[in-house]
């Protein structure tokens, strides 16, 4: 992974690198190897995280066919 410096504006050179680092989902990976996770653990996360995608999409692709905006989920 490679960032530019530009003008010596480290500061914005690390905001950039942080914001690849944090789309290729490093941060989130190494979060997830800090403690042993058991494979069966692991599978029922990422079937979770499979379905939280297909519901996002699903919601993203009904909004789009119908042009309503989506009302927030009371918490």
């Amino acid at each position: 992974m490679q960032v530019l410096v530009r003008d010596n504006n480290v500061d914005q050179a690390m905001k950039a690198l942080k914001k690849k680092l944090q789309r290729e989902g490093v941060f989130r990976e190494m979060k997830l190897r800090n403690f042993y996770e058991k494979p069966s653990e692991k599978r029922a996360r990422e079937k979770a995280e499979a379905i939280r995608r297909a519901r996002k999409l699903a919601r993203k692709r009904a909004q789009r066919e119908s042009g309503v905006v989506a009302k927030p989920r009371a918490m």
